[in-house]
């Protein structure tokens, strides 16, 4: 029996504005990797915190499950994720580096403080906008210990159960979740449009924004890679 895979996302018609450029290409690609596309808006009509909660329940259906962040965009180069992932890993990019780095190394510091264990886990944290799991992990979808983190991060406290779990992991590289800090000079400030997967979060701040608004940014970006291919006004 062939696995099932899903390509998760969360949206609602207040974010439509960037969504009605960004998902034709994420259905695209989820069409192309064989893979059920998927949009929960009811993770925006929750506290941020339970939707780690809601990840559970998508491997009831589902052997492997690409979660992606709506203000993402795919490049058209991009391999597919699923090929590159091993079933029994978990793929992440890890964000504790460059101007992020005290920041997230912090995060990491706190939730050990709370719930202790993980002694040895003091780098690596990523960013949950882009994150391949399989059924075989949907123990990181739960509560610590009968509770949830409320710090900072809702993302903390998935890269505090993968640690715990002892999950296998690969750290996929900045191309894979192309974000405006990876193009800052400590990272050798490489084009976005270099990368597999280009990740608006924070208001997409890239070197070359301008006075441009995020949904114009991706609008721009989306007509650049494309084309003007997926540009539906």
């Amino acid at each position: 029996m062939s696995m099932k895979y899903l390509m998760a996302t969360s949206a609602d018609e207040n974010v439509m504005d960037y969504t009605k450029y960004t998902h034709p290409i994420l259905r695209m690609f989820a069409e192309k990797w064989k893979a059920d596309f998927k949009v929960f808006g009811s993770f925006l009509n929750i506290n941020e915190r339970w939707r780690i909660l809601e990840f559970y329940k998508r491997f009831e259906d589902y052997d492997r499950v690409f979660f992606v962040d709506s203000d993402v965009v795919i490049n058209k180069n991009c391999p597919n994720i699923f090929d590159k992932v091993p079933f029994d890993t978990i793929g992440v990019i890890f964000e504790d580096k460059g101007s992020r780095r005290k920041d997230r190394r912090l995060q990491i510091a706190k939730i050990k403080q709370r719930f202790g264990s993980n002694e040895h886990w003091t780098c690596g944290f990523f960013n949950m906008g882009i994150l391949l799991a399989s059924k075989i992990h949907r123990n990181m979808f739960t509560k610590i210990n009968g509770q949830l983190w409320n710090g900072k991060f809702a993302q903390t406290h998935l890269n505090y159960q993968m640690m715990k779990f002892g999950y296998k992991y690969i750290n996929l590289g900045y191309k894979w979740n192309h974000m405006s800090m990876f193009s800052e000079a400590w990272n050798g400030s490489p084009s976005r449009f270099d990368s597999f997967i280009i990740h608006y979060a924070g208001g997409g701040k890239f070197p070359d924004k301008g006075k441009r608004s995020r949904v114009q940014l991706i609008k721009d970006d989306i007509a650049k890679i494309y084309e003007g291919e997926y540009i539906n006004d």
